[in-house]
């Protein structure tokens, strides 16, 4: 039977893919626009970046180090004290919300109706960068309510392992060895 930690790992890792496919297609837009081909009529063949794709870089890498962080004390029942807290995986959670809401938002604005130059791969480009940069904040979205929810309607403090399992006997801290119940488990 599927668990609630095993729904939000399934999350994570969802969302760690969705960044890595977003990862890709920023560094793409910035090769491309930082190392234009003489000649290319975009910025009359200036090198140029823009400064919400590279927003949108940096906002992708820190969800990558987050997904794995946060998988990683899930699946493993590590405890780091406030960082693995439900405290902590909300601020990090809101943190990334608000760095893809604006990045989507901008990038929307800018790049939002390119269907009259989808002969360009660039305009193609374009137009699925700020399609998985709204994925990636619906995503992160519905992480929030379900991790919320997960605290909320089990009672627990916020301050608690964001792990969710609460017997000392199964769980880390730092690198003391796991204290089994019995000589064999």
């Amino acid at each position: 039977m599927a668990s609630i930690n095993g729904a939000r790992v399934g999350l994570y890792v969802i969302i760690w893919l969705f960044s890595a496919v977003l990862l890709g297609l920023t560094a793409t837009r910035l090769h491309y626009t930082i190392f234009l081909p003489p000649g290319d009529p975009l910025n009359n063949g200036r090198s140029f970046y823009d400064p919400i794709v590279a927003e949108l870089l940096v906002t992708s890498v820190l969800t990558l180090f987050w997904s794995s962080y946060i998988i990683h004390v899930i699946h493993r029942s590590y405890d780091y004290g406030r960082f693995s807290s439900f405290a902590f995986e909300l601020i990090g959670l809101l943190i990334l919300f608000t760095l893809f809401l604006v990045g989507a938002a901008i990038s929307s604005t800018l790049w939002g109706n390119l269907f009259w130059c989808h002969v360009y791969w660039q305009c193609r480009l374009l137009t699925v960068l700020v399609a998985f940069a709204w994925i990636c904040w619906v995503l992160v979205f519905i992480t929030v309510i379900v991790s919320v929810l997960f605290a909320v309607s089990n009672s627990l403090g916020w301050g608690r392992p964001l792990h969710g399992r609460y017997d000392a006997r199964d769980s880390y801290y730092h690198h003391e060895p796991k204290r089994r119940r019995c000589g064999i488990f």
